[in-house]
């Protein structure tokens, strides 16, 4: 097991970014889901807002540059200066990129400000029909089938900006904890990181919906999805852990199941996560 620090504890950037105005991407219009899976058969209209200090943007690389810019280098500082997972040398201009960025959508959350605190990729599949997980999460548990990979995307590089993350020393799972951030305690409400999660979260779950990806593939720790289970976001494990930028195992989470476990145990979850569908 690698000695380096889990990547979920670790969440930063230099410092805030202005995204440009006008640069969030309109959701293409809704698809039906699969024939033959549950569904929801209306979008319910929201009685309760999750995340009143951050909005949710799609960023186009090739229109969004600055934007886009601003995403490596959080990045780079997440993967080369605070965990080390890669060597801050292979990028001199202190911006973190890989091939699977020209393959990936990408997600954004601003606070209130329109500086930059929080990023996430879903990552589509390669020519021979795999994705970057499998690279290192190379076996599978007895008895599971993979989802078809059309169907399916990786969560990739999910991070949180350094001032919306516990305080300086303290670990916790994916951003989720009741400690007080230190930098932005003036600003957003008490532990912001929650509602950036959900932000991004909900960010993912349109545009899945608008492209017909039910399926998301994810590594993480234990300890996250655990959390992402106690939020009804239930993930199941499909492989053994193994040291992929830390203790990780790969899991993998139907959003059929997603759906159908939020609407029977938070609705009002469901309501302000499927309502921007409604403005499509």
């Amino acid at each position: 097991m690698s000695s380096k620090p889990a990547l979920s504890s670790f969440f930063g950037m230099r410092g805030p970014f202005k995204a440009p105005r006008g640069s969030a991407k309109k959701p293409p219009q809704v698809v039906q889901t699969l024939a033959g899976t549950p569904r929801m058969n209306a979008v319910l209209q929201p009685q309760q807002e999750f995340s009143v200090q951050f909005t949710g943007h799609a960023v186009q690389p090739n229109r969004d540059q600055a934007f886009f810019t601003a995403i490596e280098e959080l990045r780079y500082q997440v993967y080369c200066e605070e965990c080390g997972f890669l060597e801050a040398r292979d990028y001199p201009n202190r911006r973190e990129t890989d091939e699977h960025d020209t393959n990936s959508a990408h997600f954004a959350a601003l606070n209130l400000r329109e500086d930059l605190v929080g990023y996430v990729r879903l990552v589509f599949p390669d020519a021979l029909q795999s994705f970057p997980f499998q690279t290192h999460c190379v076996s599978i548990l007895d008895n599971v089938i993979l989802p078809p990979p059309a169907q399916s995307a990786e969560i990739s590089r999910l991070m949180v900006h350094k001032n919306y993350r516990r305080r300086l020393g303290e670990r916790p799972p994916a951003g989720f904890s009741s400690a007080e951030p230190q930098e932005s305690r003036a600003n957003d409400q008490r532990n912001p990181s929650p509602q950036i999660m959900l932000t991004l979260y909900r960010e993912m779950y349109v545009y899945s919906v608008n492209n017909d990806i039910r399926y998301w593939y994810a590594a993480m720790e234990r300890s996250l999805a655990r959390i992402l289970t106690r939020m009804n976001f239930g993930f199941q494990q499909i492989g053994p852990f193994t040291d992929y930028y830390g203790p990780v195992a790969p899991y993998v989470a139907d959003l059929r199941v997603l759906e159908y476990q939020l609407s029977q145990r938070d609705p009002a979850l469901l309501a302000w996560m499927r309502a921007p569908l409604a403005q499509s």
